[in-house]
């Protein structure tokens, strides 16, 4: 059926014909009731007798129309009307026909008719056509006919890809006529069976042209296809027919020679993987090609020469190429021989020269969550962003800059799964995992306060949470499920940041709060199996350790990266450590991770910083520092509460393996408590006289309490039923105790215990996010906490009693609210750092909050962590804050290549 200008189909005029293919004819019509022009594809007769075919074509034409990007012709609808009549037929007749995107400008194949486009036009174009198929393949839609002539090259520079999934769609015969770039969709019921669609003959890949199902991979071999011919301005794979071109898809291999010489290795390499005739061999994802010509395109931006050569001159500089290279494997024969006997003379090779370079990155809270890929080509870390929001990154070694991957708010502590194809992280109280490409990220499973994991080749995930006291590290599939134990500790010891060896089965860990078979603690690295309960004490260390060839043990202590070479048979060090990198950044105190990472090609990466040394220090509200707290031996504090008074300063350090609360007064540093097991997280009474803390020395955490003035013995304040408890704040009139508990349902939550009567606690935040951090307003009427429930922490306030009502006191992210001591600003830390201010107003029994103000950069970093308050607020509004010994001292990331520990003096 033809249609002419002037003739209607429903609401629509046609004004000319555009084309015609296997699926229809098109024309270019106008809207009367939208106003603008469409383009109209008539489907071919055949669909109106065949109801099952038309059912089956609505339901698919739904999913196309969901597809919404910007280098994708979107669908409008489906019209099922009548064409109204022209002089030769008389009378109307029905018809079916797809609504679609007027795109105008002209097709690829219209641009590649006039010679092959220069790499820096090329590039461009195959990084939307790979953005295309990319946002297509996330919605299971895959295209199956992807060739020149179905993308659109608009004025403007933007490409849009036509008919997406419609080759699927049409289950309808098309003809093998000799135009192979408008031959579509090809059905031979003897190769496949009635209705299934091959696609258009030069472009299909040959699983499709042998009838087999197909994936996304047909539409990466496609897209190779595409783009070999936007270099050449020849198709890749040609013949006199249709029988001529599936047999040479099927067995002939691409002339790699009809590349430009200027093709980037990258960009050859790209299309040998695209077009694998073995699909399994072939690139699996369309968003590893985007991210290949992303680099591609970021290298030529930074050369300072680009060669384009006309299609004449091409193949006469590939002829003086092919002659320039048999000179060169002459000369390099006689170079090879003269080599071979320098060899032979000499009594050992010289080793490539160790190299070190510094890779830039945003700012962070988390100098130690980086890692690089297996195969060293990426480096994925956290990092703050300009919407002072912490996410993961992306960074391509052979690229100038790094992305952002969205959906990982709050991300920390990434590993890499072993084929470098995906990333595991820890996020919202769970492990999650996400493709390179970017996509939506996938729940593993629950997983509050992630503390290290490692991917092995068979899909077994190994990772540890934190404060799981009597709890080891636990295993779990990459494809989601429940984790169960892979290790047993004793007591209060802790495992975490494993790493699997190369045989995929032991493993590397770190114990913390371990005593040994003869009753001494033994903090460090330890070895275990999948296998066996059974586990062995390798070296004392600040950090987990990392495997890396031929058998060496890296690991932090004292802030130097050490090497110590790793006798698995007899399962323990040998020789002498030797030194890797000084001044490496660890975090030493709770965590036990130090910043370093290594791929299994032998690449490392660390960050250099004597951060992990922290130090309480005041500061004036314009950010200028005062005295410090302790004496220079009070370090690596964490959880600062300053008393009632401001003279007196509790928090907790570990010391000898061993997490006690400390009490700083002045130069002095006062140890509080001495029990073995953990004791954390002090809180002042409102008359001084009082600590309250938790501690594990009733096999969980619970509260205690004890004179602030020393001697006595802790008491346990109540046995409720709520575990794992952290004491936040008591009431101004001390009443009341505030603590944080964590439940396997409901997570994080914020309890109040009444110090009077029957004492049984009540809840007041209790849902399925993340809530801790509350403090009394100075008043005892309010209390200000954090909560992630809008999906990043922000600080909120609540009335302690009386009419409901809730506040979002931050505004780009908030965490470890303070009140001043008059009760009329509250201070937060925002996700960078700053220590921000908020004036507070109460009328009619509700909270006005004013504009946040940044007050100054705190270098507190974690602020979002169960490590406690990392700063506090004086009598007179000055602040006490943790901070590191050198505030600047983080720097950027340290590239190591070619070490070799038994390199010659």
């Amino acid at each position: 059926m033809s249609l002419k200008a002037g003739q209607r189909i429903g609401a629509y005029e046609v004004v000319s014909a555009i084309g015609a293919g296997g699926m229809g004819e098109v024309y270019r019509a106008r809207d009367g009731r939208l106003d603008r022009d469409v383009a109209i594809k008539l489907l071919p007769e055949a669909f109106a007798h065949d109801p099952e075919r038309l059912a089956r074509f609505e339901r698919e034409a739904k999913t196309l129309a969901a597809l919404n990007h910007p280098n994708i012709a979107a669908i409008y609808g489906i019209e099922d009307a009548r064409v109204d009549a022209d002089v030769a037929s008389g009378s109307p007749r029905p018809a079916r026909a797809l609504i679609l995107e007027l795109v105008d400008g002209p097709t690829l194949a219209d641009r590649t008719a006039e010679g092959p486009l220069p790499l820096d036009e090329a590039l461009p174009v195959a990084r939307q056509i790979a953005e295309a198929l990319e946002a297509a393949h996330e919605k299971g839609v895959i295209h199956r006919d992807l060739k020149p002539a179905n993308i659109k090259l608009r004025p403007d520079g933007t490409v849009k890809v036509l008919d997406f999934g419609l080759a699927k769609l049409a289950q309808a015969g098309g003809s093998q006529g000799a135009e192979l770039t408008a031959s579509p969709t090809i059905t031979t019921p003897a190769m496949t069976g009635v209705g299934v669609i091959l696609g258009t003959a030069a472009y299909m890949a040959p699983e499709q042209a042998r009838g087999r199902a197909v994936d996304r991979r047909a539409d990466v071999w496609a897209f190779g296809c595409v783009l070999y011919e936007m270099l050449t301005g020849r198709r890749v794979f040609g013949g006199e027919d249709v029988t001529d071109t599936i047999a040479a898809v099927v067995r002939a291999e691409p002339d790699w020679s009809g590349l430009p010489p200027e093709t980037p290795a990258s960009i050859r390499r790209l299309l040998r993987r695209c077009l694998r005739k073995e699909v399994r061999e072939r690139l699996p994802e369309i968003g590893t090609v985007r991210l290949e010509i992303a680099d591609a395109l970021a290298e030529s931006t930074d050369a300072s020469v680009r060669v384009t050569a006309a299609p004449g001159a091409a193949s006469r500089a590939r002829r003086r190429e092919r002659l320039a290279w048999a000179a060169a494997v002459v000369l390099l024969a006689f170079a090879a021989l003269a080599l071979s006997v320098l060899y032979w003379q000499q009594s050992r090779a010289v080793p490539e020269p160790e190299m070190r370079a510094e890779i830039s990155a945003p700012s962070t809270n988390d100098p130690a969550s980086f890692a690089l890929s297996p195969d060293g080509r990426h480096l994925v870390f956290s990092a703050v962003g300009e919407d002072n929001q912490s996410r993961l990154w992306l960074r391509s070694l052979n690229a100038v800059g790094a992305r952002p991957l969205m959906d990982t708010e709050g991300a920390y502590y990434p590993f890499w799964s072993p084929d470098s194809r995906s990333i595991a992280f820890f996020g919202d109280r769970e492990l999650r995992r996400m493709d390179v490409t970017g996509a939506t990220p996938l729940t593993i499973t629950d997983a509050p306060g992630g503390r290290g994991g490692t991917w092995n080749r068979d899909g077994t995930i190994v990772f540890a949470l934190f404060n799981q006291k009597g709890n080891g590290l636990l295993r779990v599939q990459a494809s989601g499920g429940d984790p169960v134990p892979v290790t047993q500790p004793r007591g209060a010891e802790t495992h975490r940041f494993p790493q699997f060896l190369p045989d995929g089965r032991r493993f590397v860990f770190f114990a913390r709060d371990l005593q040994g078979p003869d009753g001494t603690r033994r903090q460090g690295i330890y070895l275990g199996s999948l296998d066996s309960e059974e586990i062995h004490h390798l070296t004392s260390a600040d950090t987990a350790g990392l495997y890396v060839q031929p058998g060496w043990l890296l690991f932090v202590r004292d802030t130097v990266l050490l090497g110590q070479r790793l006798d698995l048979a007899r399962r323990q060090l040998t020789g002498d450590p030797v030194t890797v990198a000084q001044n490496v950044y660890y975090e030493g105190t709770t965590q036990n991770i130090g910043a370093f990472s290594i791929s299994t090609a032998g690449t490392m990466a660390y960050r250099t910083g004597d951060s992990s040394r922290r130090q309480l220090r005041w500061f004036d509200r314009a950010g200028r520092p005062g005295e410090t707290v302790g004496g220079a031996d009070a370090v690596n504090f964490a959880s600062v509460d300053v008393s009632p008074d401001g003279r007196r300063v509790a928090a907790h350090r570990n010391v000898d393996e061993n997490s006690d609360v400390w009490i700083l007064d002045g130069t002095r540093t006062i140890r509080f408590t001495f029990d073995e097991n953990v004791d954390e997280f002090p809180v002042w009474s409102p008359d001084g006289r009082q600590i309250v803390i938790d501690s594990t020395r009733s096999g969980t955490r619970d509260l205690y309490q004890k004179p602030s003035a020393g001697g006595g013995r802790e008491e346990l304040i109540a046995d409720t039923p709520r575990s794992n408890k952290t004491p936040y704040d008591f009431s101004p009139d001390g009443r009341w105790l505030m603590f944080g508990s964590e439940d396997a349902k409901t997570g994080s939550d914020i309890w109040i215990l009444p110090l009077e009567g029957n004492r049984q606690p009540f809840a007041f935040v209790n849902t399925s996010f993340t809530e801790r951090g509350g403090q009394f307003s100075p008043d005892g009427r309010w209390i200000a906490y954090s909560s992630n429930e809008s999906g990043r922490h922000e600080v909120y306030v609540r009335p302690f009693r009386g009419p409901s009502g809730q506040w979002q006191i931050s505004t780009a992210g908030g965490a470890q609210a303070r009140w001043a001591r008059n009760g009329k600003e509250l201070y937060y830390l925002a996700p960078d750092g700053t220590l921000m201010g908020v004036p507070m107003t109460v009328k009619n029994e509700a909270i006005e909050p004013g504009t946040p103000i940044a007050l100054f950069q705190s270098g507190v970093w974690n602020a979002n962590a169960s490590l406690g308050n990392q700063y506090d607020v004086g009598p007179d509004d000055s602040f006490l804050v943790n901070v590191a010994t050198d505030r600047n001292s983080v720097s950027p990331i340290t590239l190591l290549l070619n070490w070799t520990p038994e390199r010659p003096n």
